[in-house]
C-alpha cells in the first residue's frame, strides 16, 4: 500500500514539474508570437490553469496512479495555433524544446542543491540508488534532513525522465516537434505532414511505452555517476 505522505510529495512534484513545463512551452510561444497559450493563462506558473485544461491527465489519472501504483502518471498541454506554427516552424521547433529544458533547468537545481548538501555534510551517496533515493540525509533516518532528501529525490528523478522522455523525437513527444531545427528547410512542411498522422502518434507512444525504461536507466545512472564521482552503483 501507497504510504499516504510519499504519495502526495509524488503528486506534488509532479504538479509542479508538468506546470513549469507547460508554462516554459506557452512562454517561448508567446515569444515567438502566437498569444493562444497566454490568452489561455498558461503562461503562469499556478497549477490551476493547466489543470483546468487537462483536468483528467493533471488531477485525475495522476491521482488513480498513485493510489494504485505510488506512481504519478498523466499528462498536460500548452495551446497553440496550428497556423502560426505552419507558418513558423522553427519558431513552433523552439516552444517544444521549452518544456524540456524547463525540466533541464530543475534537474540541474536538484542536482546542485544536493552537490551544496553533501559538501556541507547534511547529504551523502546512498548505499543503493533509484527513482526514490538518489541522495540519502546523513544522520536519523527521521529528521527534517531526511525529509528533504526524499524531496530532492523525487525532484531530481521525476524532472530528469521528463526531459529524457520528453527529447525523445517520436511523436506527440517534444523531441519530434523541435527536429525542424535540424532539417533541411525543403523538407520541414513534409515532415510536419507526415508526423501530424494520428497513426503515426500512437505508433509513438506504443515504442515509448514499452522502451521508457531501458532509455530512462541508463541516462540516469550515467547522471548519478556525475553527482557521486567515484562510487559505483549497479
Amino acid at each position: 500500500m501507497t504510504d499516504p505522505l510519499e504519495g502526495i510529495a509524488f503528486y506534488a512534484v509532479f504538479v509542479f514539474s508538468v506546470t513549469i513545463h507547460e508554462a516554459a512551452h506557452a512562454w517561448a510561444a508567446m515569444l515567438g508570437g502566437d498569444l493562444t497559450a497566454y490568452n489561455g493563462g498558461q503562461v503562469s506558473i499556478d497549477p490551476l490553469p493547466h489543470m483546468r485544461r487537462e483536468p483528467f491527465g493533471m488531477v485525475v489519472l495522476p491521482l488513480i496512479s498513485v493510489l494504485v501504483s505510488g506512481f504519478p502518471i498523466g499528462y498536460a498541454s500548452a495551446p497553440f495555433d496550428p497556423n502560426w506554427a505552419a507558418r513558423h516552424p522553427r519558431r513552433a521547433a523552439w516552444m517544444a524544446l521549452a518544456g524540456p529544458g524547463a525540466n533541464l533547468a530543475l534537474t540541474l537545481m536538484a542536482f546542485a542543491a544536493i552537490r551544496i548538501g553533501a559538501s556541507m555534510e547534511h547529504f551523502m551517496a546512498p548505499d543503493s540508488i533509484g527513482f526514490r533515493q538518489v541522495t540519502a540525509s546523513v544522520g536519523d533516518a527521521s529528521s527534517l534532513t531526511a525529509a528533504v532528501a526524499f524531496l530532492l529525490s523525487i525532484f531530481f528523478s521525476m524532472n530528469l525522465l521528463l526531459f529524457v522522455l520528453n527529447m525523445l523525437p517520436v511523436p506527440p513527444l517534444d523531441g519530434s516537434g523541435a527536429l525542424p531545427l535540424l532539417l533541411p528547410e525543403r523538407l520541414v512542411e513534409s515532415y510536419r505532414t507526415l508526423f501530424q498522422q494520428p497513426i503515426v502518434a500512437i505508433v509513438g507512444l506504443l515504442l515509448v511505452w514499452n522502451f521508457a525504461g531501458e532509455i530512462f536507466r541508463p541516462c540516469f545512472f550515467y547522471v548519478v555517476q556525475l553527482l557521486y564521482p567515484g562510487v559505483a552503483y549497479e
